[in-house]
């Protein structure tokens, strides 16, 4: 174990965790006869990503140019940016090598008419529907704005209307396992219907899908073609409230140094906020949580209850709830881990991971 040689904030991985993770999914994905292009934006490790490419993987997701260009230096070479295509990159995509399938998102008519303008090379184009969540897509049931899309792609040699892609990102505000499948279930009956409307014209047509929580825990696919999970790759604190883990698979725990210790209120400060976790937070008791403890020993981490958790963060400052008991088992200088609430955000504001061997894993910077 590495704990004695922390000196600041170090995001640690335990490098079975995550493998075991990857290895469910990879066989959720073979079960149910499932394309597997898992999103890579969780990570954005190359490192992590030979993990998949080692097991077969050999698509991923991202959720901008940069991280395409990224993995593509890492050589992986059919890959989808799953964020609605941003009009003023076209030069780049332009310099994307043509050994390289490309795909991106189209929503609206500007950005197929800027693309028809400038694109320079082929690349495959999925519409986004809004399947509930309401952040980003074209709506199901707007035929007009599809077919209008449709008619725009034919008008260019370089674009390839691939197929309907969704996230129903509302599933992580899902308070039950039946609230998250019957919102997988509309998903899928939203894009099999649209499929349905358009067979005639794209009769290969891909239907993808990408939210951990349905990925997880659904069993049902029928009418799927792919799925995009990423979260599931650590899964966090938030993913356990959802349902999708237990707290034992969750991979990911940030050291940090206890700097000051409140015996009158059973409260350690960590160096450890904002800049380290971002401040997402959760509330299911009615109080917000940053993320909840683990103590390191023999090698690994043990968690510890619930009612032990980092109840607020500033930028540098953490503050952790504790109970008495536990609070007598720390001491300043000592070290203490924090499961974070979200693991995808966590791990972008940091530029390494250290495994519990002491492995350096790199971020995408």
């Amino acid at each position: 174990m590495v704990i004695n040689e922390i000196q600041v904030p170090t995001l640690l991985l335990d490098k079975q965790k995550c493998i075991r993770n990857i290895d469910s999914m990879i066989e959720k994905a073979r079960e149910n006869n499932l394309v597997f292009r898992p999103h890579f934006k969780t990570h954005q490790s190359a490192d992590v990503a030979n993990w998949f490419r080692q097991r077969g993987v050999d698509k991923c997701t991202v959720s901008s140019v940069d991280m395409a260009m990224y993995f593509i230096r890492n050589h992986w070479k059919d890959i989808t940016i799953a964020f609605p295509f941003n009009i003023r990159e076209v030069a780049r995509l332009n310099q994307v090598d043509e050994n390289v399938n490309i795909n991106i998102l189209v929503t609206e008519k500007e950005t197929a008419v800027e693309l028809i303008k400038k694109l320079e090379r082929q690349v495959g184009v999925f519409i986004k529907i809004d399947s509930g969540y309401h952040r980003a897509g074209v709506l199901p049931e707007n035929h007009s704005k599809i077919k209008s899309l449709l008619t725009l792609f034919k008008e260019s040699p370089f674009l390839t209307f691939k197929g309907f892609l969704t996230h129903s990102g509302h599933t992580y505000q899902a308070a039950s396992f039946r609230e998250i499948e019957v919102i997988h279930q509309k998903s899928i009956a939203q894009l099999t219907k649209l499929r349905e409307s358009f067979n005639e014209m794209y009769p290969k047509m891909i239907l993808s899908i990408g939210d951990t929580p349905s990925c997880t825990l659904m069993n049902d696919f029928s009418g799927i073609d792919e799925i995009r999970p990423g979260n599931f790759v650590f899964y966090d604190v938030m993913q356990y409230h959802i349902g999708s883990c237990n707290l034992d698979q969750i991979a990911l725990a940030m050291a940090c140094p206890i700097v000051e210790k409140h015996q009158d209120r059973n409260e350690l400060v960590i160096y450890g906020g904002g800049i380290h976790f971002s401040k997402e937070h959760i509330e299911p008791d009615g109080y917000p949580v940053y993320g909840y403890v683990v103590k390191f020993e023999n090698g690994n981490w043990h968690i510890l209850d619930k009612a032990n958790f980092l109840k607020s963060v500033s930028q540098e400052h953490g503050v952790v709830k504790v109970s008495e008991s536990v609070y007598k088992s720390f001491a300043v200088g000592g070290v203490l881990g924090i499961l974070p609430v979200h693991a995808c955000m966590t791990v972008d504001l940091i530029s390494r991971i250290l495994t519990t061997k002491g492995e350096n894993i790199f971020i995408n910077r």
